[in-house]
C-alpha cells in the first residue's frame, strides 16, 4: 500500500543548506522523503565503480530491469551516455575526469530528491571523487558497489579493443593501464565482475532491501 506524503511531518525534512555567491537554494515545499514515500520506496543512488569491462554497465542495466519488474521507481546514469550529452565537452584529462564525475554525481543528487533511485555506472577511479560524490547525499543514501574484476578478464571483454590501443600508447590516461585506479577501501559491496551476472544482481538487490527503511511494493529475484 503506498504511503501517502501527508503522513511525514514537517520536522522530519532533512536538507542540506546550499548557497553560493547570490545565489540561495530554494527549498521544495515537497519533500525527499515525501516523493519517496509516495512511490513505496527508499530513494537512493547506488554507484558502480571499476574498470573499463569490469560489467557495470551489464550489471547497472540489469539492476534497472530488477527494480522495474518489482514496482520501483530507478533510472540508470551511464558514464558513456552522458559523455555523450551533459558531459560532452569535457576531455579526459584529470581536470575533464573530475568535473565528469562531479556533474554526474550532482545530477545523482538531485533525482534522488526527486525520491529515486539513481544507478550510476562510471569508472570512477580516484577515491577523492567517490568521496565528493557520496558527500552530496544523506547518510545512508550512497551505496557504493566495487566490481573488483580482475584486469585479465576486463581486457578479455574489451570488444573495441580499448585496451590493447592503450598498451601501444594510442590512448593516453587509459585507467588501469597509463592511469591509476584506487580500489575503494569500504565500499557497501564488493563483487567479483566475472561472476554470473543475474546472481551478482541479487546480492545488489540484497542490499538495496538490507538498507531501505521502507520495503519495496514486493521482493525481486531474476535467478
Amino acid at each position: 500500500m503506498t504511503t501517502r506524503p501527508e503522513m511525514y511531518p514537517l520536522g522530519r525534512r532533512i536538507r542540506r543548506s546550499h548557497s553560493h555567491g547570490n545565489l540561495q537554494w530554494q527549498e521544495s515545499a515537497v519533500t525527499k522523503l515525501q516523493r519517496s514515500a509516495i512511490k513505496s520506496q527508499k530513494a537512493c543512488c547506488i554507484w558502480f565503480t571499476g574498470l573499463s569491462g569490469a560489467g557495470k554497465t551489464t550489471l547497472a542495466n540489469l539492476l534497472d530491469e530488477a527494480l522495474f519488474a518489482a514496482g520501483a521507481h530507478a533510472f540508470v546514469l551511464d558514464g558513456d551516455r552522458c559523455r555523450n550529452g551533459i558531459c560532452g565537452d569535457l576531455d579526459f584529462s584529470p581536470e575533464g575526469r573530475m568535473e565528469n564525475v562531479r556533474r554526474i554525481a550532482e545530477v545523482a543528487s538531485l533525482m534522488v530528491d526527486a525520491g529515486l533511485i539513481v544507478i550510476v555506472s562510471l569508472i570512477s577511479p580516484l577515491v577523492a571523487q567517490r568521496q565528493k560524490a557520496r558527500e552530496l547525499f544523506e547518510p545512508g543514501e550512497f551505496l557504493e558497489v566495487y566490481l573488483d574484476t580482475p584486469l585479465d578478464v576486463c581486457e578479455k571483454r574489451d570488444a573495441k579493443g580499448l585496451y590493447k590501443k592503450a598498451r601501444q600508447g594510442l590512448i593516453p590516461n587509459f585507467t588501469g593501464i597509463s592511469s591509476a585506479y584506487e580500489p575503494p577501501a569500504n565500499p557497501e559491496l564488493t563483487l567479483d565482475g566475472s561472476g554470473a551476472p543475474h546472481e551478482l544482481v541479487n546480492q545488489i538487490l540484497r542490499l538495496v532491501h538490507q538498507r531501505s527503511e521502507e520495503e519495496f511494493a514486493c521482493e525481486t529475484s531474476i535467478i
